[in-house]
């Protein structure tokens, strides 16, 4: 028998099962000897199994021999399967299906290679290691070309790492259905402050072209930028109103759509947002 398949009982329940979950998923296949359906399911998942190496475990539990246990997790026919993520039941079907859908049910709860990468790179990131992380991403964009989430991913480490015109290559091959979610536009507003924070004049001397010139709409926009980096965005939005206050038709407006990309970058909600949102009505209306 397989590695990755587990005869479990009420002795090793918690530990295989629940405390297994944890780690990757489990998926739980009741079954009894006499159970024709069961004989006709059991190869199938211990061929995926074997086939998965490792991205889940099946712990088999003849339900003759465990009806407590069986009766405790609702099994109420055979073959019964369910799958356990962290401790908990996440999915189940009963009675045997073909291959394919079995092979479907197993998809849904087991991660693809890809996102194993994927969750890979998020760790190595947050340890510190932007190079391996991008390295894990790009081996992940290779297991799956159409994982948005991972180029997604990449999009962010990049902006962070300074690299901006690797990132905005990256944002422009995302779908169009995926630039309209609310984490690709807040990457794109982050990916435009960051890009003009990095030519911005040094703040003091941003200051100080507007105090001898309150009308230097140049330096409001450019010291929001810097102020957006530094994550003052209070001080940001009150440049950025000033300059639609002075003058709406500035560079084609760009205080008020610029106001509305920093509200995109805190995630359009918030008592600072909201605030701005009114002082921007007033202004303009």
């Amino acid at each position: 028998m397989s590695n990755h398949i587990v005869t479990v009982d009420e002795s090793n329940f918690q530990q295989v099962v629940v405390e297994g979950s944890r780690h990757a998923p489990v998926v739980v296949d009741f079954w009894a000897p006499w159970c024709a359906p069961c004989r006709a399911l059991t190869p199938v998942l211990e061929k995926l199994a074997a086939e998965y190496e490792g991205r889940f475990t099946l712990a088999k539990i003849n339900s003759d021999e465990n009806q407590k246990l069986a009766a405790a997790l609702g099994v109420r026919s055979i073959p019964n399967v369910k799958v356990f993520a962290d401790g908990e039941i996440i999915d189940e079907f009963s009675g045997a299906l073909p291959e394919r859908m079995v092979r479907e049910f197993i998809d849904r709860a087991v991660p693809s290679h890809a996102e194993e990468l994927r969750h890979e790179a998020m760790v190595a990131y947050a340890q510190g290691d932007s190079d391996r992380a991008l390295a894990l991403l790009k081996d992940a964009a290779s297991a799956d070309p159409k994982n948005e989430d991972v180029r997604l991913d990449t999009i962010e480490i990049l902006i962070e790492a300074g690299k901006f015109d690797d990132a905005r290559a990256h944002f422009e091959l995302l779908a169009p259905l995926t630039r309209m979610e609310e984490r690709a536009k807040a990457l794109e507003a982050k990916l435009q402050f960051a890009s003009a924070d990095a030519s911005a004049a040094d703040a003091e001397a941003l200051k100080a072209r507007i105090a001898q010139d309150a009308g230097d709409l140049d330096a409001r926009l450019q010291l929001a930028n810097v102020s957006v980096a530094k994550q003052d965005y209070r001080a940001a939005f009150e440049q950025l109103l000033e300059i639609v206050r002075r003058d709406r038709g500035f560079q084609d407006d760009v205080g008020r759509k610029t106001m509305l990309q920093l509200f995109t970058l805190l995630g359009n909600s918030g008592d600072l947002v909201a605030d701005y949102r009114r002082k921007l009505a007033s202004a303009m209306y």
